[in-house]
C-alpha cells in the first residue's frame, strides 16, 4: 500500500501526537509498506530526507518554538503545502490519505480533496477538537466551527484514540463518522526491570489543563523522602516554578528533554512513581512510556487517561490535590503496591498498545473503506 501522510507534527516537533504519527508510520513501513510525509520544517531540520524508510516532505513555514506551535504559525504551513502535495499526487497514485490532527491538517486533506477527488482519513488528536482544550483553542473553535464540521464530514473516517475524544466529535458529526483505534508505542522503547529510585516523575507540556500545579499542592503537606522530577516545557512553567518558589519545594525542572536522549530514558526506567493529574486528554503517550517502564501510575478519572491505563494504576479526581495527596500516600508507603501497579501496566500495554497491534487495525480500516 501506498500511504500519503500529512502531519504538521512530527519528530523533533511537538509532543504526543508526533510520537504518534512516528510510531505508526514507522510501523507501516516495517510491514512493508510505503509512507511519503509532509509536515513542517524548522530550521536546523532537512526539507527533504528519508528517515527508517519513512519519505519526509518538510514544508518551509515559520515555527518559533520545537515543542509547540502556534495558530498563526500554522497558516503559511497549509498554504505552502497544497502545491506541494498536489504536484506529489501528479506523480505519484497513493492508495489512502491518512491525515493527521483535523486542524490544520484536515484543512488541507479537505482542500485537496475538492481539488483533485482523493478522499481521507484523520486521526484526531485532542486541541483540534472542539472543547477538548477551552483554554488554549476555544476562540479559534467557535469562528471556525463550520469548517472543521465540513472538514469532518467529508472525512472517510474520524479515527478516535478515546473514547471521550470520540464524544466530543459527535456533538458535531453523524455516529457512523468515528473510528475508535488507540495510539500504539514500541513495546522495548523503555525496559520495566531497571531498579527504581524513591523519585516521582512528571512529563507533560506545561499547561494549565495539565493539572501539574495540582500535584504540586499535594505535596504541601506531604511527609516523603522521593526526589520530584518535570519534565517539559510551555507557556504555564513559569506559573509552576513561581508555585514551587512560594511553597518551598524541592522540585527539579528539566524542561524540555528529546525524547531519544539518554537523560529520559534513565528517568522513566529508574524512577518508581508517575503521575499526570490532567484535567483533559486524548490518549497520553506519556502514560504509555510510563507503563512500559513499569513504573506506579497516578491519573485522572473521567478522561482519556483513565482509557489508557484502565485498572492498572490510581486514579484521582481532576483539579484535586487531597485526592491526589492521598494516592501519593498509599504508593509511597506500600512499595509492594508500587511493584504490582508497574507489573500491572506493564501487562496491559503488551495485551493492547504495541505497534504491531495497532498498525493492523488501521490497515484493516484502510482495506474495508474502499
Amino acid at each position: 500500500m501506498k500511504i500519503l501522510t500529512i502531519s504538521y507534527e512530527f519528530p523533533p516537533l511537538g509532543g504526543g501526537g508526533s510520537k504518534v504519527v512516528q510510531g505508526l508510520t514507522e510501523e507501516l513501513v516495517n510491514t512493508g509498506h510505503q509512507v511519503d510525509l509532509v509536515t513542517m520544517w524548522r530550521w536546523g531540520l532537512k526539507k527533504r530526507e528519508i528517515s527508517n524508510g519513512i519519505n519526509i516532505f518538510r514544508i518551509p513555514c515559520i515555527r518559533t518554538r520545537q515543542s509547540m506551535c502556534f495558530s498563526m504559525e500554522m497558516a503559511p504551513y497549509v498554504i505552502m503545502s497544497i502545491p506541494i502535495i498536489l504536484k506529489m499526487l501528479h506523480g505519484n497514485k497513493y492508495d489512502v490519505n491518512h491525515t493527521h490532527f483535523i486542524f490544520p491538517d484536515g484543512l488541507i486533506a479537505f482542500i485537496i480533496k475538492k481539488i483533485t477527488g482523493f478522499p481521507y482519513f484523520i486521526t484526531a488528536h485532542g486541541s483540534d477538537v472542539p472543547g477538548y482544550n477551552p483554554n488554549r483553542f476555544i476562540r479559534q473553535h467557535q469562528l471556525l466551527l463550520p469548517l472543521w464540521e465540513k472538514i469532518v464530514a467529508n472525512a472517510e473516517k474520524i479515527i478516535c484514540p478515546s473514547k471521550s475524544i470520540q464524544s466530543l466529535i459527535l456533538k458535531h458529526a453523524k455516529p457512523n463518522k468515528t473510528k475508535l483505534i488507540p495510539n500504539g508505542i514500541n513495546l522495548n522503547k523503555f525496559q520495566p526491570h531497571h531498579e527504581k529510585q524513591d523519585r516521582i516523575l512528571v512529563v507533560t507540556r506545561m499547561f494549565e489543563r495539565k493539572g501539574v500545579q495540582y500535584f504540586l499542592n499535594a505535596l504541601e503537606q506531604l511527609n516523603h523522602s522521593h526526589e520530584i522530577h518535570l519534565v517539559g516545557d510551555g507557556p504555564y512553567l513559569k506559573t509552576l516554578k513561581g508555585i514551587v518558589d512560594e511553597k518551598h519545594l524541592d522540585v527539579h525542572f528539566w524542561g524540555f528533554l528529546d525524547n531519544q536522549s539518554k537523560e529520559i530514558r534513565k528517568l522513566y526506567e529508574t524512577s518508581r512513581i508517575f503521575i499526570l493529574p490532567s484535567e483533559a486528554e486524548n490518549f497520553p503517550i506519556v502514560l504509555l512510556e510510563a507503563m512500559a517502564a513499569g513504573m506506579a501510575i497516578i491519573t485522572t478519572k473521567n478522561t482519556g487517561c483513565a482509557e489508557v491505563v484502565g485498572d492498572a494504576a490510581l486514579l484521582v479526581n481532576p483539579r484535586d490535590s487531597i485526592s491526589i495527596r492521598r494516592a501519593l500516600m498509599k504508593v509511597i508507603n506500600d512499595t509492594e503496591l508500587c511493584t504490582q501497579l508497574g507489573n500491572a501496566a506493564r501487562k496491559r500495554l503488551e495485551e493492547k498498545f504495541g505497534w504491531e497491534t495497532v498498525a493492523r487495525r488501521y490497515l484493516n480500516l484502510f482495506n474495508h473503506s474502499y
